[in-house]
């Protein structure tokens, strides 16, 4: 199903729900959640409309425009977070041979598998971050992680650090929508939403790349410490 149908279908809901600050939390972190577990559906249609309502509305009283984008994106993450989570533990729970032989009846194509499974092999845990902004492998990248039982402190961390930056991408995209224009579509808004994130993909990819370069290069300097000063014992016999 198309991004645009799935808009279509919960217009009438976020219609209702948009005059409910409490309805619309609930309603941004259960989307979120059913988003970034194995159910296919796009964020975008969720996380967009947020910002937008959080620049008209607000939200949350004495919190303004800013404040309520806040909150908004905090619920987005909330929501990625569950979904995140209980892809991990029945991936963990489940296993390898459940998944490849009965995922294609839960949305889990093998070759999808295969391919998850392959890239979290060949790059490490840090892909928990950096697919969290991939399309296609963004919501599947979790079950390679529960399957090889990753540390769940780095699981939640880097699966965080992608959720909150994508939700704040498409969130403040929203928040832009809201400030520009009166008179948007909430399917007008996911697809201009949409085609803008596909016009700046290139700096998301440079941004990643950055951060997965800082990464790396911490993490050696952490664990491959300066050589400096072994080997430099002072020879036997000019001891002062």
């Amino acid at each position: 199903m198309s991004t645009e149908m799935i808009a279509s279908h919960i217009q009438m809901f976020a219609d209702y729900v948009q005059t409910q600050p409490l309805l619309i939390f609930l309603f941004i972190i259960f989307f979120m959640a059913v988003e970034s577990s194995f159910i296919p559906f796009p964020s975008e249609v969720v996380m967009i409309p947020a910002g937008f309502l959080a620049y008209r509305y607000e939200l949350v009283p004495g919190c303004g425009h800013w404040g309520s984008l806040l909150i908004a994106i905090l619920c987005g993450l909330v929501g990625s977070m569950i979904g995140a989570y209980v892809n991990y533990y029945l991936s963990a729970w489940l296993g390898r041979p459940f998944l490849h032989k009965y995922g294609k009846y839960f949305f889990l194509k093998e070759e999808a598998l295969d391919r998850a499974e392959e890239i979290f092999r060949k790059y490490g845990d840090v892909v928990t971050f950096v697919c969290r902004l991939l399309p296609a492998i963004r919501q599947l990248i979790s079950i390679p992680a529960g399957l090889s039982r990753m540390n769940v402190l780095r699981f939640s961390i880097f699966t965080a650090l992608g959720a909150g930056f994508w939700t704040a991408i498409l969130a403040g995209i929203g928040f832009y929508f809201g400030k520009i224009a009166s008179g948007m579509s909430y399917q007008e808004m996911v697809g201009k939403g949409v085609k803008m994130i596909h016009d700046h993909y290139l700096w998301i990819l440079l941004g990643l790349v950055i951060f997965v370069a800082v990464y790396f290069l911490i993490h050696k300097m952490i664990m491959n410490p300066s050589k400096k000063g072994k080997n430099q014992s002072v020879p036997e016999g000019k001891a002062s």
